[in-house]
């Protein structure tokens, strides 16, 4: 059965999971949430810091503010320099990096089973004592503005950071881009970044999740220690902040493909760049099962209805593929494709056309079989990977407040029925709102 992960004591400390490892998870003072997977088949560990908090969290005057600090954690604190904390990863065979999203912000690291005091320590040294100086940021302010610069020159992501600002909003906090725009950037100054870095980098707000060879209560007690070390305040019965919240949005209605007009942006490449889609699933919703199963029917690989009609059956493109996201108040789902800019309109009516036929006339077991297997198999996979499993409790805690073996889920995903994929077909080809072709002029 899935394990509630309640906010308030007692902690949901002790849960098996399906490797025969042993999950637990403990409220710390301060409100820390820490969630562990012991796993003595190997010989390193992942652990990862996460900030509830991303992109969508900015205020208008701090816009920018969650990517431009993830980056200036690694620029120094009051005992290491930026060269410190790149070598201390470095010098014991370890990897490092960090990730800006939507709707949370995480710091990792993975080390020798040995040296995770040291991940601990330089972590917890980035997260509460960053220096935040106007030198980092002048400088780090122009690596940004490269990173801008180089997902200009992608039609992929030019594409589709326009998509998922099209179908969520471009003026809500969902729609605007992770990593700003270059003109937030340039304006951003530090001390809009000190004021968010002391909003959210809070003992409350912090989940720290870790798999691989360790012990829960001796990692527990480290991260205490270097909290505190730190400066953080951590109060004996402090309880984490609730979990974000809210109710869905009232998405768009559909209308017909033929009727959107797409939004283009010229770009001197080869191929147009297309994507087709709409409003979706909430990262909670009951149905995101069938969602998976219906991707994985419809896009999700080279057996895919979109693989074999648009590439194999047709030759129109070489890389066509859908796919879904969620976050707490909406989601969306869509269709991408890259052709030579005359196919263009041909493959937009034939993806359109296999969300239509499925609507229509459903699935076939054969294609419910593939999905089950393709879909688990993933999940196999990601158990021999101790940075996959850290985030997979990362998204537990963070966003469904529950612990869901993979056994479990795979239970959910066998029990999606045909009926079920069909019905969620028939709102999603009611449901397209949008396109966006990246390409040269037609």
């Amino acid at each position: 059965m899935p394990v509630d992960l309640p906010m308030t004591y007692p902690t949901s400390d002790l849960i098996l999971s399906e490797t025969g490892s042993l999950v637990r998870r403990s409220i710390l003072p301060g409100g820390v949430r820490l969630l562990t997977e012991a796993d003595r088949s190997v010989r390193s560990v992942t652990v990862g810091l996460w900030i509830p908090r991303g992109s969508r969290d900015e205020t208008p005057e701090h816009a920018g503010s969650t990517h431009v600090l993830e980056h200036l954690l690694f620029k120094g604190t009051a005992r290491r320099s930026a060269l410190d904390i790149a070598t201390a990863f470095d010098e014991v065979g370890g990897e490092s990096n960090a990730v800006t999203a939507k709707e949370h912000t995480f710091y990792y690291g993975r080390v020798r089973s040995a040296d995770l005091p040291l991940a601990v320590d330089v972590l917890a040294d980035m997260i509460t004592s960053a220096s935040l100086t106007d030198e980092s940021l002048a400088t780090e302010r122009e690596v940004i503005l490269e990173e801008l610069a180089m997902a200009e020159d992608d039609p992929t992501d030019v594409g589709y950071e326009t998509f998922l600002a099209d179908v969520l909003g471009p003026d809500t906090p969902l729609g605007r881009p992770v990593g700003g725009t270059v003109a937030a950037v340039e304006a951003l100054g530090v001390d809009a970044v000190r004021a968010h870095y002391a909003e959210h980098y809070r003992p409350e707000n912090l989940v720290v999740t870790a798999v691989g060879d360790l012990d829960h209560d001796t990692l527990a007690a480290l991260l205490a220690e270097r909290l505190r070390a730190g400066g953080w305040e951590l109060a004996e019965g402090a309880l984490p902040r609730p979990r974000r919240d809210g109710a869905p949005f009232a998405m768009p209605g559909g209308v017909d493909v033929d009727a959107i007009v797409p939004h283009r942006l010229e770009r001197e490449t080869e191929q147009t760049h297309v994507y087709l889609g709409g409003p979706g699933l909430t990262s909670t919703s009951a149905d995101r099962q069938i969602m998976s199963v219906l991707m994985a029917i419809l896009g999700g690989g080279m057996s895919s209805r979109l693989f074999q009609n648009v590439r194999e059956q047709r030759g129109l493109a070489y890389s066509v593929y859908s796919f879904s996201g969620g976050y707490r108040e909406a989601g969306l789902f869509g269709l991408y494709a890259a052709c030579r800019p005359a196919r263009a309109a041909q493959v937009v009516e034939l993806m359109a056309a296999e969300v239509a036929q499925m609507a229509r006339d459903g699935v076939t077991d054969a294609e419910m079989r593939r999905a089950l297997g393709q879909i688990t198999g993933t999940l196999a996979l990601g158990l021999e990977d101790t940075t996959s499993r850290m985030g997979r409790l990362g998204t537990a805690e963070l966003v469904h407040g529950r612990y869901t073996s993979v056994d479990e889920t795979v239970e959910r995903i066998a029990a999606v029925r045909a009926s079920d994929v069909q019905e969620l077909a028939q709102r999603l080809a009611a449901s397209f709102t949008t396109r966006v072709d990246v390409g040269p002029a037609a």
